[in-house]
């Protein structure tokens, strides 16, 4: 399961969606986030995630290599549908002592689960068609105005994009962790949920060792290269919006218009 989250990864290609400036694609994620909680109903959802399908199929990442990553939140998955349909009130279908299920209950968890799984799936898109170095140029340009106010931006946007870029290396290290383990005799499959999380407590100690490796490893790297921050840093290859950001901003209205029509006339 360790290797299934596709959170932090790229995926290499030259698709329309791969060539969009980062900007666009940062923002884009955001609001199509925003879109989905303006969401009321089922035919908003069909909407989401239709332009959701038209994005995945034009960036040529494979749906099964994004579907993959919605298996570690499983848990979390079948925890939020269990709460909302038994805990919402409203007419009744089935109960059993203080178990209940409602006709409301099971609209929102329906809900709840469609929405938590398009924002997994277009908050992973924007990582796996973005490289690490324009996700920082990306972030470090949007917060640029907040630079003239004192706040660091380019330390802001590094280290989120070091955040992101880090989490499959220390999901790597986790599992080669892991498998250490079980090679003597660590036992992390068996029993119930408490007996499996007290079976992960041995890992955290190497892990935070290994996380500190890293990340010494990679201060000394930028200390080597003269890393001084973002005042004077040039770049090899500047950021432009072009004519394919625009229509992708047109596509991007055109999904947050029908979505508020949705909701004002359905």
């Amino acid at each position: 399961m360790i290797r299934d989250i596709t959170l932090g990864q790229y995926y290499a290609g030259e698709s329309p969606v791969h060539r969009l400036d980062p900007r666009t694609k940062i923002i884009g994620t955001l609001t199509f986030i925003v879109a989905l909680f303006l969401v009321k109903s089922f035919w908003g959802f069909v909407l989401c995630a239709a332009f959701l399908g038209i994005v995945v199929t034009v960036s040529k990442v494979p749906l099964s290599f994004i579907l993959r990553g919605l298996k570690p939140i499983l848990i979390i998955l079948a925890l939020t549908f269990a709460i909302n349909i038994f805990m919402i009130d409203g007419t009744e279908i089935w109960r059993w002592k203080f178990l209940k299920i409602t006709v409301e209950g099971i609209r929102q968890a329906l809900f709840m689960g469609i929405r938590l799984i398009l924002l997994i799936i277009s908050s992973s898109l924007l990582t796996l068609t973005t490289k690490p170095i324009a996700l920082t140029d990306g972030l470090e340009k949007l917060m640029a105005p907040f630079a003239k106010i004192g706040a660091p931006a380019h330390e802001i946007a590094m280290m989120m994009s070091i955040a992101l870029r880090f989490i499959p290396t220390l999901l790597q290290e986790t599992d080669k962790i892991m498998k250490a383990q079980q090679a003597r005799g660590a036992d992390f499959e068996s029993g119930n949920i408490i007996r499996r999380a007290k079976a992960m407590i041995p890992i955290i100690v190497p892990l935070f060792v290994s996380a500190f490796h890293i990340a010494m490893d990679l201060a000394m790297a930028m200390e080597a290269r003269c890393y001084r921050g973002g005042k004077g840093r040039t770049r090899m290859n500047e950021i432009r919006f072009g004519k394919n950001d625009a229509l992708a901003v047109l596509f991007l209205a055109a999904l947050v218009g029908g979505v508020v029509l949705i909701r004002i006339f359905v």
